[in-house]
Protein backbone atom coordinates (compact mmCIF):
# COMPACT_ATOMS: atom_id res chain seq x y z
CA UNK A 1 0.00 0.00 0.00
CA UNK A 2 1.40 3.49 -0.58
CA UNK A 3 2.80 5.33 2.07
CA UNK A 4 0.83 7.74 2.56
CA UNK A 5 -2.11 5.91 2.95
CA UNK A 6 -0.65 4.00 5.49
CA UNK A 7 -0.14 7.57 7.39
CA UNK A 8 -3.52 7.91 6.97
CA UNK A 9 -5.05 4.65 8.07
CA UNK A 10 -2.85 4.55 11.00
CA UNK A 11 -4.77 7.15 12.68
CA UNK A 12 -8.09 4.84 12.77
CA UNK A 13 -8.97 1.84 15.54
CA UNK A 14 -9.60 -0.68 13.38
CA UNK A 15 -11.89 -3.35 15.72
CA UNK A 16 -14.29 -4.75 13.37
CA UNK A 17 -15.15 -5.19 9.62
CA UNK A 18 -17.51 -1.69 9.72
CA UNK A 19 -14.53 0.15 11.10
CA UNK A 20 -12.46 -1.16 8.21
CA UNK A 21 -15.19 -0.33 5.79
CA UNK A 22 -15.60 3.57 7.30
CA UNK A 23 -12.16 4.35 7.29
CA UNK A 24 -11.80 3.71 3.48
CA UNK A 25 -14.54 5.39 2.87
CA UNK A 26 -13.15 8.65 4.95
CA UNK A 27 -10.01 8.46 3.41
CA UNK A 28 -11.54 8.55 0.08
CA UNK A 29 -13.56 11.48 1.46
CA UNK A 30 -10.19 13.53 2.22
CA UNK A 31 -8.27 12.58 -0.84
CA UNK A 32 -11.40 13.75 -2.97
CA UNK A 33 -10.94 17.28 -1.03
CA UNK A 34 -7.82 17.57 -1.67
CA UNK A 35 -8.38 16.92 -5.34
CA UNK A 36 -10.39 19.71 -5.30
CA UNK A 37 -8.33 22.26 -3.36
CA UNK A 38 -5.00 21.60 -5.70
CA UNK A 39 -7.86 22.72 -8.86
CA UNK A 40 -8.88 25.90 -7.41
CA UNK A 41 -12.54 24.40 -5.86
CA UNK A 42 -12.47 26.42 -2.70
CA UNK A 43 -11.94 30.05 -4.55
CA UNK A 44 -15.23 29.09 -5.69
CA UNK A 45 -17.16 27.09 -2.79
CA UNK A 46 -16.99 26.10 0.98
CA UNK A 47 -17.21 23.30 2.58
CA UNK A 48 -19.95 22.17 5.04
CA UNK A 49 -22.12 19.67 6.61
CA UNK A 50 -21.47 16.69 8.78
CA UNK A 51 -18.24 15.82 6.93
CA UNK A 52 -16.72 19.28 7.60
CA UNK A 53 -17.92 19.19 11.40
CA UNK A 54 -16.35 15.64 11.85
CA UNK A 55 -12.87 16.65 10.11
CA UNK A 56 -12.34 19.64 11.63
CA UNK A 57 -14.46 20.02 15.15
CA UNK A 58 -14.22 16.24 16.16
CA UNK A 59 -17.95 15.24 15.65
CA UNK A 60 -17.68 11.45 17.17
CA UNK A 61 -19.83 9.41 14.04
CA UNK A 62 -19.31 8.97 10.22
CA UNK A 63 -20.83 10.94 8.11
CA UNK A 64 -21.36 9.53 4.33
CA UNK A 65 -21.68 12.68 1.94
CA UNK A 66 -19.81 15.79 0.97
CA UNK A 67 -21.76 19.08 1.32
CA UNK A 68 -20.01 21.68 -0.63
CA UNK A 69 -22.16 25.52 -0.82
CA UNK A 70 -21.03 28.02 -3.76
CA UNK A 71 -19.97 31.54 -2.32
CA UNK A 72 -22.01 33.37 -4.70
CA UNK A 73 -24.89 32.55 -6.44
CA UNK A 74 -24.12 30.78 -9.96
CA UNK A 75 -26.86 29.11 -11.77
CA UNK A 76 -24.82 27.94 -14.54
CA UNK A 77 -22.07 25.94 -12.21
CA UNK A 78 -21.23 23.06 -13.80
CA UNK A 79 -20.21 20.30 -10.75
CA UNK A 80 -18.41 17.90 -13.63
CA UNK A 81 -15.95 20.46 -14.56
CA UNK A 82 -14.19 19.17 -11.02
CA UNK A 83 -14.27 15.55 -11.74
CA UNK A 84 -10.90 15.37 -13.06
CA UNK A 85 -9.28 16.48 -10.49
CA UNK A 86 -10.54 14.40 -7.87
CA UNK A 87 -9.83 11.29 -10.49
CA UNK A 88 -6.46 12.49 -10.69
CA UNK A 89 -5.62 12.75 -7.14
CA UNK A 90 -6.60 9.38 -6.38
CA UNK A 91 -4.98 7.71 -9.13
CA UNK A 92 -1.94 9.40 -7.72
CA UNK A 93 -2.57 6.84 -4.40
CA UNK A 94 -3.07 4.00 -6.54
CA UNK A 95 -7.20 4.25 -6.56
CA UNK A 96 -9.37 3.63 -9.08
CA UNK A 97 -12.56 5.31 -8.91
CA UNK A 98 -14.85 7.61 -10.93
CA UNK A 99 -17.30 10.65 -10.13
CA UNK A 100 -20.32 10.79 -12.13
CA UNK A 101 -23.46 13.44 -12.15
CA UNK A 102 -26.73 12.75 -10.46
CA UNK A 103 -29.45 12.71 -13.01
CA UNK A 104 -32.25 14.48 -11.42
CA UNK A 105 -36.21 14.05 -12.70
CA UNK A 106 -36.62 18.00 -12.19
CA UNK A 107 -33.81 20.95 -12.07
CA UNK A 108 -33.08 22.23 -8.34
CA UNK A 109 -29.87 24.77 -6.90
CA UNK A 110 -28.91 21.54 -5.42
CA UNK A 111 -26.25 19.76 -8.28
CA UNK A 112 -25.80 16.40 -6.77
CA UNK A 113 -22.57 13.75 -7.87
CA UNK A 114 -21.35 9.88 -7.25
CA UNK A 115 -18.14 9.23 -6.28
CA UNK A 116 -17.68 5.06 -7.02
CA UNK A 117 -15.44 2.90 -6.46
CA UNK A 118 -15.22 -1.05 -6.20
CA UNK A 119 -15.18 -1.99 -2.51
CA UNK A 120 -13.81 -5.24 -2.69
CA UNK A 121 -10.98 -4.29 -5.07
CA UNK A 122 -10.03 -1.27 -2.41
CA UNK A 123 -10.71 -3.02 0.72
CA UNK A 124 -7.66 -5.42 -0.39
CA UNK A 125 -5.27 -2.67 -1.38
CA UNK A 126 -5.98 -1.39 2.02
CA UNK A 127 -6.08 -4.15 4.45
CA UNK A 128 -4.72 -7.25 2.27
CA UNK A 129 -7.05 -9.16 4.03
CA UNK A 130 -8.67 -11.52 1.10
CA UNK A 131 -11.20 -13.07 3.44
CA UNK A 132 -13.03 -9.46 4.39
CA UNK A 133 -12.40 -8.18 0.49
CA UNK A 134 -14.40 -11.93 0.01
CA UNK A 135 -17.15 -11.34 2.04
CA UNK A 136 -18.27 -8.69 0.12
CA UNK A 137 -19.69 -9.37 -3.93
CA UNK A 138 -17.37 -8.27 -6.40
CA UNK A 139 -19.58 -5.58 -7.99
CA UNK A 140 -20.62 -4.02 -4.88
CA UNK A 141 -19.29 -0.27 -4.58
CA UNK A 142 -18.47 2.21 -2.21
CA UNK A 143 -21.07 5.57 -2.85
CA UNK A 144 -20.08 8.54 -1.73
CA UNK A 145 -22.76 11.85 -2.28
CA UNK A 146 -21.17 15.02 -3.42
CA UNK A 147 -23.86 17.69 -3.26
CA UNK A 148 -23.00 21.75 -3.78
CA UNK A 149 -25.58 24.60 -3.58
CA UNK A 150 -25.48 27.02 -6.24
CA UNK A 151 -27.63 29.21 -5.20
CA UNK A 152 -26.49 29.21 -1.41
CA UNK A 153 -28.37 31.69 0.94
CA UNK A 154 -26.69 34.76 2.15
CA UNK A 155 -24.99 35.58 5.33
CA UNK A 156 -22.92 33.06 5.96
CA UNK A 157 -19.18 33.53 7.41
CA UNK A 158 -16.06 31.56 5.87
CA UNK A 159 -12.72 30.20 7.33
CA UNK A 160 -9.58 28.70 6.01
CA UNK A 161 -8.50 25.39 7.00
CA UNK A 162 -5.52 22.92 6.50
CA UNK A 163 -4.71 18.99 6.07
CA UNK A 164 -1.50 17.84 5.27
CA UNK A 165 -2.44 14.70 3.95
CA UNK A 166 -2.82 13.08 1.69
CA UNK A 167 -0.68 16.17 0.86
CA UNK A 168 -0.56 19.58 2.20
CA UNK A 169 -4.20 21.52 0.95
CA UNK A 170 -6.49 24.24 1.98
CA UNK A 171 -10.13 24.23 2.23
CA UNK A 172 -12.53 27.32 2.58
CA UNK A 173 -15.27 26.15 4.64
CA UNK A 174 -18.06 27.78 6.76
CA UNK A 175 -17.30 28.87 10.13
CA UNK A 176 -18.44 27.06 13.30
CA UNK A 177 -21.70 29.49 13.62
CA UNK A 178 -22.64 29.27 10.00
CA UNK A 179 -22.27 26.03 10.48
CA UNK A 180 -24.57 25.31 13.24
CA UNK A 181 -26.98 27.07 11.27
CA UNK A 182 -27.27 25.03 8.38
CA UNK A 183 -27.72 22.15 10.89
CA UNK A 184 -30.62 24.25 12.81
CA UNK A 185 -32.15 24.91 9.46
CA UNK A 186 -32.11 20.74 8.62
CA UNK A 187 -33.69 20.42 12.39
CA UNK A 188 -36.35 22.30 11.87
CA UNK A 189 -37.12 22.40 8.52
CA UNK A 190 -37.05 18.61 7.61
CA UNK A 191 -40.30 16.92 7.17
CA UNK A 192 -39.49 14.55 9.86
CA UNK A 193 -42.71 12.46 9.20
CA UNK A 194 -41.57 10.90 6.07
CA UNK A 195 -38.05 11.11 6.91
CA UNK A 196 -36.57 10.36 10.27
CA UNK A 197 -33.05 11.62 10.49
CA UNK A 198 -31.64 11.35 13.84
CA UNK A 199 -28.06 12.25 12.21
CA UNK A 200 -29.26 15.99 12.81
CA UNK A 201 -30.38 15.68 16.50
CA UNK A 202 -27.29 13.62 17.44
CA UNK A 203 -25.04 16.83 15.74
CA UNK A 204 -27.72 19.23 17.50
CA UNK A 205 -26.34 17.90 20.84
CA UNK A 206 -23.02 18.01 19.86
CA UNK A 207 -22.84 21.50 18.63
CA UNK A 208 -24.83 22.52 21.78
CA UNK A 209 -22.71 20.23 24.12
CA UNK A 210 -19.29 22.76 22.74
CA UNK A 211 -21.64 26.19 23.44
CA UNK A 212 -21.32 26.39 20.03
CA UNK A 213 -23.17 30.09 18.88
CA UNK A 214 -25.19 30.15 15.81
CA UNK A 215 -25.18 32.72 12.55
CA UNK A 216 -28.71 34.26 13.41
CA UNK A 217 -28.48 35.88 10.16
CA UNK A 218 -27.89 33.07 7.93
CA UNK A 219 -30.05 30.80 9.63
CA UNK A 220 -32.71 33.79 8.98
CA UNK A 221 -31.63 33.68 5.33
CA UNK A 222 -32.06 29.70 5.23
CA UNK A 223 -35.51 29.52 6.97
CA UNK A 224 -36.47 32.39 4.38
CA UNK A 225 -35.29 30.92 1.41
CA UNK A 226 -37.29 27.61 2.69
CA UNK A 227 -40.75 29.50 2.55
CA UNK A 228 -40.42 28.71 6.64
CA UNK A 229 -40.94 31.99 7.15
CA UNK A 230 -41.55 35.54 5.68
CA UNK A 231 -39.10 38.16 4.34
CA UNK A 232 -40.88 40.20 7.17
CA UNK A 233 -41.41 37.73 10.06
CA UNK A 234 -39.72 38.12 13.53
CA UNK A 235 -36.23 35.99 13.53
CA UNK A 236 -34.59 36.32 16.86
CA UNK A 237 -32.94 33.67 19.01
CA UNK A 238 -36.28 32.99 21.23
CA UNK A 239 -38.20 32.55 18.06
CA UNK A 240 -35.70 29.91 17.04
CA UNK A 241 -36.06 27.93 20.59
CA UNK A 242 -39.83 28.21 19.87
CA UNK A 243 -39.41 26.34 16.78
CA UNK A 244 -37.04 24.15 17.73
CA UNK A 245 -39.19 23.47 20.92
CA UNK A 246 -42.61 22.61 18.39
CA UNK A 247 -40.26 20.35 16.48
CA UNK A 248 -39.19 18.26 19.36
CA UNK A 249 -42.88 17.58 19.96
CA UNK A 250 -43.27 15.75 17.12
CA UNK A 251 -40.55 13.62 16.56
CA UNK A 252 -40.29 9.73 16.48
CA UNK A 253 -37.42 8.93 18.87
CA UNK A 254 -37.53 5.56 18.17
CA UNK A 255 -37.06 6.37 14.58
CA UNK A 256 -34.40 8.88 15.55
CA UNK A 257 -32.49 6.28 17.53
CA UNK A 258 -32.49 3.63 14.39
CA UNK A 259 -31.40 6.34 12.20
CA UNK A 260 -28.14 7.20 13.93
CA UNK A 261 -27.28 3.84 15.49
CA UNK A 262 -24.98 2.06 12.13
CA UNK A 263 -23.13 5.70 12.19
CA UNK A 264 -21.81 5.71 16.31
CA UNK A 265 -20.01 3.51 18.50
CA UNK A 266 -21.62 4.23 21.73
CA UNK A 267 -25.32 3.64 21.01
CA UNK A 268 -25.88 4.72 25.11
CA UNK A 269 -25.28 8.20 23.67
CA UNK A 270 -28.77 8.11 22.82
CA UNK A 271 -30.45 6.58 26.21
CA UNK A 272 -32.17 9.86 26.89
CA UNK A 273 -33.91 11.10 24.11
CA UNK A 274 -37.19 12.38 24.07
CA UNK A 275 -39.08 16.14 23.68
CA UNK A 276 -38.02 16.80 27.49
CA UNK A 277 -34.44 15.84 26.85
CA UNK A 278 -34.29 17.97 23.72
CA UNK A 279 -36.18 21.07 25.04
CA UNK A 280 -34.23 21.70 28.27
CA UNK A 281 -31.17 21.47 25.90
CA UNK A 282 -32.20 23.93 23.93
CA UNK A 283 -32.73 26.69 26.55
CA UNK A 284 -29.30 27.31 26.51
CA UNK A 285 -29.15 28.03 22.58
CA UNK A 286 -27.34 31.70 21.81
CA UNK A 287 -26.34 33.93 18.92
Amino acid sequence: MNTVLEQMLSKYELNSDYDRVNALKEILQEITLCGLSRGGFFRKAAFYGGTALRMFYGLDRFSEDIDFSLIERDEAFDFSDWFTFIEKESAAYGLNFSVETKKKTKDTAIKSAFLKANTSEHLLLFYDDKGLAGSIPGNEAIKIKLEIDTEPPEGASFEKKYRLLPAPHEINMYDEPSLFAGKLHAVICRNWKSRVKGRDLYDYVFYMGKGARVNLPHLRARLVASGFIGDNDKCEIEDIKRMLMDKFDVIDYRQAREDVIPFIKDPSKLDLWSADFFQQVTEALTD
